[in-house]
């Protein structure tokens, strides 16, 4: 039996050696999914994996998700589980993405689910869950496998979101449960995602208690550390602590002005009637970053409290980026800079240096911008010349946000009669949506279709701008007269953005305004024939926003049908009978009546005269008439020069002559050629 599983051991790790030198498989999961038929890892472009000492990276490119969302799993044969916040805190994962959709995981490589052989050859296998807007996905499993056995004493790791330290001080007489590197799968394991305990490669029968120091002390059980969120493991020569950042047995300690968090606990082995004891402490920076507008600085202590000895020498001092360790001559490249300054260790970074990025923020609807980058520091030290410790920090760090307020450009031509306005700076992951009117809001799409030109302008910097450009005679420019000649143009703009991937909205709002003396005010003119004045308005440039006096009367819808009037986008027109009430008379003849109309063109809101225009004419009038029967009528016409006359109150001579009609502006009388005073002439001839 031994025999046997001792050849099965070697044909698997000559299998281990030989997919070592290859490229990992990219499998879709599982035929009810959406999944595209197999593609190896250098068929399917976008997925990376690497091993970097002590932990794994997982590199997903943008070009894979195409905007959808990106899930993970953790797989250990038959058991998957998804990457959530909690579960990465507790099982040594990390995952962070960039505004481009660029997403990175890290592992531990003690992390819950790999497969560990000897510590010195671990499994790491994953899914890569690509979910697109109507629920469909595209699966693809990772698996990797990365050697590392040169294990310090104490290893401590601070990723983003967990702090992780293993010793290699068991005693002999503790055994452990360690995974094999991998667990075949049971079938239809892809289809069920079984809870993980991760205690499963702990021996419950040795760990008896753990005691925390907060700094006080606080015992608890295994499994009900297990319970609150901790992780607590062994393998065949570690005993692996983890734990989050806000987890409660954790406390702050500020070391030379630097904040830490600490976690610290003492774990009891209990076998028979012997209890073996074994520290572990995590000490993880939370600060310590000084800015400048040139600089980053960083300040790490160099004596901290994982430190045991006065006589402490680091060995090592090295610097990484996005969890690679980098050489000398990249950072005189970059600029950077790795020094022990009294009892600090300091790293400097240039703000704004190319391994970094800016990203966009709203803060109460304003534009914000931070820079960030996500630098590793490595040092190794001993104690007293015996144990070593190697430490790992992946520190992300975020830039205060900085005020990026929108500058806008006014290059509105008025000859061209066009608006037109540049807004900007704006960073690559700003994305303009819509915009607001004066009449509403209209997508960038609609507001296309209606005719406005909108431009986005990119630069090498991958900084871009907004140009817009709206034509004056447009219903979405308002328009008012200052005064006879002025008119102003307005327009009232809201530019609606999106911060991407976050989808969080923020607006800019402004108004552009320009003044023209280009105010062709309306003309009139007119003609008479023998019973009616003929009136032709041209509008100009007011078109038909003004009103219409005529005499001292406006001219109201009633009137304008009794006048005839006609109008179309250029002009109107009107007839108006001389004995209207509008028309004056100025002159009565025996034969004619002098009439005038006078036309007063009004800006109704200030009552500003736009135009003004009279017309006098005679039309043909009979006065007096004589009938064959002896009668005469005769006609009295009130003229404008006489105020106080009332044709209601005239008489013939004979006072008892009245009117046989009157009104206001006349008086009509018929009598007989004998009477009311009549005279007589004779003409010879």
């Amino acid at each position: 039996m031994m025999t046997w599983l001792l050849g099965i051991w070697i044909s698997w790790l000559i299998l281990l050696v030989a997919s070592a030198q290859k490229p990992f498989d990219v499998v879709p999961a599982s035929q009810k999914l959406n999944v595209a038929a197999s593609q190896s890892f250098n068929q399917r472009s976008g997925l990376k994996t690497e091993c970097l000492g002590s932990f794994f990276k997982l590199s997903v490119d943008k070009s894979l998700a195409f905007g959808s969302r990106l899930e993970f799993d953790a797989i250990n044969g038959s058991q998957i589980e998804a990457l959530t916040p909690r579960f990465a805190d507790k099982c040594g994962f990390s995952v962070a993405s960039d505004p481009w959709g660029n997403t990175n995981v890290y592992a531990s490589l003690l992390n819950c689910f790999a497969g560990n052989m000897d510590d010195a050859v671990f499994d790491i296998d994953m899914r890569v869950r690509v979910l697109g807007a109507k629920g469909e996905q595209d699966v693809f499993e990772v698996e990797k496998t990365c050697n590392y056995d040169q294990w310090a004493p104490r290893e401590i790791l601070c990723n983003r979101n967990y702090m992780e330290v293993s010793v290699n001080r068991l005693p002999g007489d503790i055994t452990a449960l360690h995974r094999p590197p991998k667990l075949g799968r049971s079938k239809g394991s892809d289809d069920q995602l079984t809870s993980t305990v991760s205690e499963a490669i702990t021996s419950r029968f040795n760990i008896w208690r753990i005691m925390f120091f907060t700094p006080q002390q606080k015992a608890m059980l295994l499994v009900d550390a297990l319970k609150a969120g901790y992780s607590i493991t062994t393998t065949k020569s570690r005993l692996v602590l983890r734990s989050g950042y806000d987890m409660p047995e954790t406390y702050v300690e500020t070391v030379n002005g630097v904040p830490m968090k600490i976690i610290s606990a003492t774990t009891y082995f209990k076998k028979q009637w012997s209890v073996t004891m074994l520290d572990t402490v995590a000490a993880c920076p939370t600060g310590g970053l000084v800015y400048t507008d040139e600089m980053i600085t960083w300040n790490f202590p160099r004596i901290n409290p994982l430190m045991d000895s006065s006589d402490t020498k680091i060995l090592g001092m090295f610097m990484g980026i996005d969890g690679k360790q980098i050489d000398t001559a990249y950072m005189a490249a970059r600029g950077y800079s790795l020094t022990m300054e009294d009892a600090l260790i300091v790293m400097k970074l240039p703000m704004g240096g190319p391994d970094g990025y800016y990203k966009s923020h709203a803060v109460n609807n304003q534009y914000h911008i931070s820079y960030n980058i996500e630098v590793m520091l490595d040092l190794l030290w001993s104690d007293g010349g015996t144990d070593t410790t190697k430490y790992k920090v992946i520190f992300p760090i975020k830039t205060p946000l900085v005020s990026g307020l929108p500058q806008l450009v006014d290059n509105t031509d008025s000859q061209l009669k066009m608006f037109d306005v540049l807004l900007g700076p704006f960073l690559y992951d700003v994305e303009f949506v819509n915009i607001t009117f004066s009449t509403g809001v209209l997508t960038v799409a609609e507001a296309t279709a209606r005719g406005v030109i909108i431009e986005e302008h990119r630069f090498p910097n991958g900084s871009k701008t907004i140009r817009l450009q709206v034509p004056f005679s447009d219903l979405f420019v308002i328009k008012s007269q200052v005064d006879l000649i002025m008119t102003v143009y307005t327009l009232p703009l809201v530019f609606g953005f999106m911060i991407l991937p976050e989808n969080t909205p923020f607006s800019y709002s402004t108004s552009v305004e320009v003044t023209l003396h280009d105010v062709v005010l309306p003309t009139i003119s007119g003609k008479c024939d023998t019973e009616k004045f003929y009136i032709q308005i041209l509008f100009g440039s007011v078109g038909k926003s003004f009103s219409v006096l005529l005499g001292k009367q406006d001219l109201t819808p009633e009137r304008k049908v009794e006048y005839e009037v006609k109008e179309n986008g250029t002009h109107m027109s009107l007839a108006v009978p001389f004995l209207a009430s509008d028309v004056a008379f100025e002159l009565m003849y025996p034969s004619s009546l002098k009439a005038r109309l006078d036309v007063l063109v009004q800006e109704p809101a200030n009552k500003w005269n736009l135009g003004d225009f009279s017309l006098s004419c005679n039309f043909p009038m009979t006065m007096t008439e004589c009938y064959s029967n002896g009668s005469m009528s005769a006609l009295a016409v009130k003229v404008e020069s006489v105020t106080q006359l009332s044709p209601r109150q005239l008489t013939l001579r004979d006072p008892s002559c009245k009117p046989k009609f009157s009104n206001d502006r006349f008086a009509y009388f018929t009598f007989n050629a004998n009477n009311c005073g009549t005279s007589r002439t004779f003409m010879m001839g």
